[in-house]
């Protein structure tokens, strides 16, 4: 992240540390959230953003933290211009750290433009209602719970689940159906470990995934400030490759655990009223600038689709960060710890999870004509093999009906064929097919979740003996 000329004069006025916060008295002209450029004793420069102003009084948030800086020989200036980062096309397949500097050891970008990460809202009467199918792929997503195109979808893991992996295998396999158009990604790392980091770089170098995607990389041991503001970053860049150069950006931002706990740290130094499990009370609103700037723009090519990643401590979803996310986002794809133990990958647990626009993306000519009864009944029959199991658990299979124990079968096997499929690239008509194969466990029945015609037309038995 870089800033232009400096217009304001030195303050030699710190008047204490806090943290990643210095505090500096008697300042003039001075807004909120402009960028500052702090010298220290020995010559060294670092960045700062102002985060409060008062009457005499600033608070200073500086992004390569504060050991050196004394309240005597360290000096303050002011730029008078907000937070921004340099952008181009030619970000793609670059790594950057968290504020938009090359870490890849290539060249600084030539700059196409100039932007405040903050971005600018989109007005509510030009968004453009989602409504493309994004194969991502994956059965229970493709099939169950549809990833629309400007949509932020996100995903609810828990310490130790395969979140990262399930995150690479998105990020190289969408693409829009019919268009075969592929996605340029935007991925944004916050509080990573090198291990992670690593694995991330191996598998996009491995599957040449990189070369579309712009990697912004915040890792564990990077300043905590910094972190705030790598996802404006990234999304500042998705914004402008969407619509500026009309790409269909997918945007993901792991682990958003680690944004919310630099939030609460910062919020800490100070000194604000906590909120719930001490988090600020304003991280729902926080949470939401970051969001609602996925979305599609009328007249514009390009879209902007969000995909975030967070880890619900002690596997709660009632914690704060998966609980405000949930608000604001729309639905939820949870992993289940349950599944991970038994070796399905990736674990995705179902019932739990929802897409609210899949309508606006599934049926005739963008799907198939069956896709939502088809959803429904897997959903529905899965649901009922589940409670089945609950219950032989404490009555026996023996007191069971032939009924139910082909529902218990088809439990079984939706989770072995149909959510677990590794790293294989699923296409939806072949998640269709193992829908289908599965449904036939059942008697017709059964299906009454199924438009009599659908079942005439793709019923694995009724295509045999059609010859279709």
């Amino acid at each position: 992240m870089q800033q232009k000329s400096l217009v304001s004069k030195e303050y030699k006025t710190v008047n204490y540390v806090s943290g990643p916060l210095i505090f500096v008295e008697r300042l003039e002209g001075v807004s909120f959230g402009e960028i500052a450029r702090i010298t220290l004793p020995n010559g060294e420069m670092r960045t700062g953003q102002v985060l409060d102003i008062s009457k005499d009084l600033g608070v200073i948030q500086v992004y390569e933290g504060t050991s050196g800086i004394d309240d005597l020989k360290t000096t303050v200036t002011f730029t008078g211009d907000p937070p921004c980062i340099y952008v181009s096309h030619g970000m793609l397949g670059r790594v950057f750290n968290g504020v938009g500097i090359p870490r890849d050891g290539g060249p600084e970008i030539i700059p196409e433009a100039h932007l405040d990460i903050n971005g600018m809202p989109i007005n509510p009467y030009a968004r453009d209602k989602p409504a493309d199918f994004i194969q991502t792929g994956i059965s229970a997503i493709d099939g169950l719970n549809t990833l629309v195109r400007g949509q932020k979808l996100p995903i609810f893991s828990g310490a130790g689940l395969p979140a990262s992996e399930l995150a690479a295998q998105i990020a190289r396999q969408t693409k829009v159906l019919g268009e075969g158009e592929k996605f340029a990604v935007v991925f944004a790392a916050m509080g990573i470990t090198y291990k992670e980091a690593s694995f991330f770089m191996r598998d996009f170098e491995r599957t040449g995934a990189l070369e579309r995607v712009v990697f912004f990389m915040n890792l564990a041991d990077d300043p905590t400030i910094e972190r705030i503001a790598t996802p404006r970053c990234a999304l500042t860049t998705a914004e402008f490759l969407a619509y500026t150069h009309g790409l269909h950006v997918l945007v993901i931002l792991t682990d958003m655990t680690n944004y919310c706990e630099a939030l609460r740290e910062i919020s800490t130094a100070r000194e604000e009223v906590p909120g719930r499990r001490g988090y600020p009370g304003y991280m729902y609103t926080d949470l939401a600038s970051i969001y609602e700037r996925a979305g599609r723009i009328q007249g514009k090519k390009g879209s902007i689709t969000q995909i975030p990643i967070l880890t619900m401590p002690d596997d709660d979803i009632t914690h704060p960060v998966p609980d405000l996310t949930g608000y604001i986002t729309e639905g939820q794809i949870v992993l289940s710890r349950d599944l991970f133990r038994r070796g399905l990958t990736p674990p995705i647990d179902v019932l739990p999870c929802l897409s609210r626009l899949m309508n606006l993306g599934i049926g005739p000519e963008k799907t198939r004509e069956d896709h939502r009864n088809v959803a429904d009944q897997l959903y529905a029959s899965y649901a009922y093999g589940r409670d089945l199991r609950r219950l032989v658990a404490i009555v026996g299979e023996e007191a069971l009906t032939e009924l139910d124990k082909k529902y218990l079968y088809f439990a079984d096997l939706f989770e072995k064929e149909f959510v677990s499929q590794s790293n294989e690239d699923r296409s939806i008509e072949r998640t269709f097919e193992i829908g289908w194969n599965l449904l036939s466990i059942l008697p017709e029945t059964e299906l009454k979740r199924i438009k009599m015609n659908f079942i005439e037309k793709y019923h694995p038995e009724h295509k045999d003996t059609t010859g279709a």
